[in-house]
């Protein structure tokens, strides 16, 4: 789905016509998350967000994925599966596509074994059985059925927290202080354009972090570029491709986790040879492509920069504790 315009700001009278239908939202949403979830017997991260759509959440669990691994600790992936028609659990394996899985789950399987599961306690003891020391979990802020030892509150520094209404008045899943109140630490992906961090308590740690361009990039410096995708910020990949020098001959955006069929991807090849340039997209783009087309498109990664990076390992530090404590 594409977000309404006045979730980022503005829109008038129709935020205030919809504001009770988002009371009743933010309530239900409230009393979901006072059940008691399972505990689980291993140390459970979730990066999360309050708002729907993309904040940078699976680049966040993938580069903590990394660090937790680096120690030698056992970490599996798990989420809910957004956009796959499979509610699991299960295990994500090579046999899977996007449309089994999601797009994320894809990602994800391709740094480190990784359980899908509506049920995210039920997915949780799956990756339990497959060995699991630890799990992260991308996304399930508000999903009360597995209880986390550290929750991360993921923030889009770009568009922050919109015009900070609850759904449908706005792109809040809860209200901010729901969701920072059950959250160890914030995390701002970018600068803070849209003042995010003034709408936290300013007793939540802030750990503030910028997405870098994979080396990929740099191969298409003083190229045209015909840059696509369907992400919750098409603005930022396109601006991603314009820091690292490529020219963009021609730009296309599609609603978030949209499924390109062979229909959509011979027009976006008919209108890159038209410009004369390299069809570009994302990663997460990539996996739903279907696979007779890949070969002809190139992808741009982008990786997670701390600014103080000691401050995600001290974080760390008391999660991992856990996995030497005697059962």
């Amino acid at each position: 789905m594409r977000a309404p315009d006045f979730w980022s700001g503005g829109g008038g009278v129709l935020p205030l016509l919809l504001s009770p239908i988002a009371a009743l939202y933010a309530r239900s949403t409230a009393r979901r998350m006072a059940r008691p979830g399972w505990k689980a017997p291993v140390p459970v991260l979730c990066c999360g967000n309050a708002t729907a759509g993309g904040a940078g959440k699976t680049t966040v669990a993938l580069d903590l994925g990394k660090r937790l691994a680096d120690r030698n600790i056992a970490a599996h992936f798990l989420l809910r599966g957004y956009g796959g028609r499979v509610k699991g659990p299960l295990v994500v394996g090579p046999g899977h596509d996007s449309r089994d899985v999601g797009d994320e789950a894809l990602l994800l399987a391709a740094a480190g074994p990784t359980v899908v599961g509506a049920d995210r306690a039920a997915g949780a003891r799956l990756a339990i059985e497959q060995g699991a020391q630890a799990i992260v979990m991308d996304d399930g802020l508000q999903n009360p059925t597995l209880e986390k030892d550290l929750s991360l509150l993921v923030i889009d520094g770009s568009s922050g927290f919109g015009n900070g209404r609850v759904i449908p008045s706005g792109p809040l899943r809860e209200p901010v202080a729901a969701a920072a109140a059950r959250s160890h630490a914030a995390i701002l992906v970018g600068e803070d354009e849209c003042g995010a961090l003034a709408m936290l308590p300013p007793t939540l740690p802030v750990l503030r972090a910028r997405l870098t361009q994979g080396p990929e990039a740099a191969t298409l410096s003083g190229r045209p570029v015909y840059a696509f995708c369907g992400i919750a910020n098409p603005r930022k990949f396109f601006a991603t491709l314009q820091e690292a020098g490529a020219v963009l001959a021609g730009r296309q955006s599609y609603a978030d986790h949209y499924p390109y069929d062979s229909g959509d991807m011979r027009e976006i090849l008919a209108e890159a040879e038209a410009l004369r340039a390299t069809p570009v997209t994302t990663p997460k783009d990539f996996v739903r492509i279907p696979p007779a087309f890949r070969s002809r498109v190139t992808t741009v990664s982008v990786r997670l920069e701390w600014e103080a990076p000691a401050q995600v390992e001290a974080l760390l530090d008391t999660l991992v504790a856990r996995v030497a404590e005697p059962a």
